[in-house]
């Protein structure tokens, strides 16, 4: 697109191929391989002298449309698509990464994150040191002549920790350091990490990417010879994660609307914690947009909105925990984030169970430690269910 139109129009229109049926709802291109007009035609593409498809693991005209878009959006040169958000991470981390590298990592990420840095890689001779990245001055002290990444969510997840995107930018461009974020938590709605100075964003496009909760799909934007790069050597050779033609097309439609659900998860959001601060059993409370929370002047000035992820500590521990999961009626005990549908669970035993108990208490991941991704419900049906789970909770925590 040529004009600067607004997100909203942006998420609509951007990246859209016309086909030759007209159709306004792009087709699905559900095939694997791709016909040449001729051999040399087939030569100049794997030669990369012509643009054109030659095979799905390499791109396709349904996933192209997404990718223009997510680019659009996140004022990036480029995107790519990937089967899972894992397949993202791990496609970067194959492309850019190799034995006697090391990484600078938050201590706080997705388990599964967690586990591919300090179990899958580990294995190959890359390091990665495990820092508190909302302390600036921490991933200085750790950066070493081999240090090739600082990694980085913010939010983090579980405990929502934020981490200055463009202090750690200029950190990691004074020392020729590659820095990627996750930003799975905001999408380009509320964050942009390419413009805040990171060199790639990380997604799992499953969350609010989709946001239907029908698709496994991850995403990565950057600069366009990065792209190229993962596309042709962690995606291509290493992980083969591609996305297919039919995923591809549910995240385009679950796109178009990504601005109008962000902005009822995050009213939603707002309302839960406020009632959150009102009950006498939440021992803490980690949500962005809260004053009393750690990360809140940094959330202000690099998030348009505080998000719709909450996470708060129990008194009573992980009994209290799973007494409160087990009670919740309308809310569903599930992982995964970003659905219509509101979503809680237990980081320490679900999303987190990769980690160590010294990892999690490194992390500050409390076994009473709840997580809840805000869905579309009306507020109060949602308020009034989690209420009535406090209330049992009196046989575990004594009302003083």
């Amino acid at each position: 697109m040529t004009k600067e139109y607004g997100f909203s129009t942006q998420q609509i229109h951007a990246g859209h191929l016309k086909n030759s049926a007209g159709a306004l709802t792009s087709p699905i291109y559900q095939s694997s391989t791709f016909v040449f007009d001729n051999a040399q035609q087939g030569a100049n593409r794997f030669a990369g002298e012509e643009d054109g498809f030659i095979y799905t693991r390499l791109g396709n005209p349904t996933e192209q449309e997404i990718e223009l878009k997510l680019a659009a959006l996140e004022g990036a040169e480029a995107a790519l698509f990937t089967a899972s958000g894992m397949g993202a991470i791990s496609a970067t981390m194959h492309t850019f990464l190799q034995s006697g590298d090391h990484v600078i990592s938050s201590e706080v990420v997705y388990g599964c994150t967690h586990a591919l840095f300090d179990e899958g890689l580990r294995k190959y001779g890359i390091d990665f040191a495990f820092v508190d990245t909302t302390k600036t001055d921490a991933i200085v002290k750790n950066i070493k002549p081999n240090t090739k990444m600082i990694y980085i969510e913010t939010p983090a997840n579980p405990t929502l920790d934020i981490s200055d995107i463009q202090a750690i930018a200029a950190i990691a461009h004074e020392h020729d350091l590659l820095f990627v974020v996750d930003n799975t938590f905001c999408t380009p709605y509320l964050q942009r990490p390419i413009e805040l100075g990171a060199d790639l964003a990380v997604y799992s496009a499953t969350k609010y990417i989709n946001g239907h909760g029908d698709v496994v799909a991850g995403a990565g934007t950057g600069k366009q010879d990065m792209i190229d790069q993962i596309r042709m050597v962690g995606l291509k050779d290493m992980t083969g994660s591609v996305i297919s033609p039919f995923d591809a097309f549910l995240v385009n439609r679950g796109m178009k609307t990504l601005s109008l659900r962000m902005d009822r998860h995050v009213q939603n959001a707002q309302k839960i914690v406020e009632f959150l601060e009102s009950e006498a059993k939440v021992q803490q409370i980690f949500y962005p947009g809260n004053p009393n929370f750690a990360g809140y002047a940094v959330a202000q000035q690099q998030m348009s909105q505080p998000g719709a992820m909450i996470a708060f500590d129990l008194k009573g521990g992980r009994a209290a925990g799973e007494k409160f999961i087990n009670s919740v009626e309308l809310m569903s005990l599930a992982v995964s984030l970003g659905d219509a549908e509101t979503l809680i669970e237990h980081p320490a035993s679900m999303t987190h169970s990769t980690y160590s108990e010294a990892d999690l208490k490194q992390a500050g991941i409390s076994q009473g430690l709840i997580r809840v991704s805000a869905g579309l419900e009306d507020a109060a049906d949602l308020i009034n269910d989690m209420a009535q789970a406090f209330a049992k909770l009196d046989t575990v925590i004594p009302v003083s």
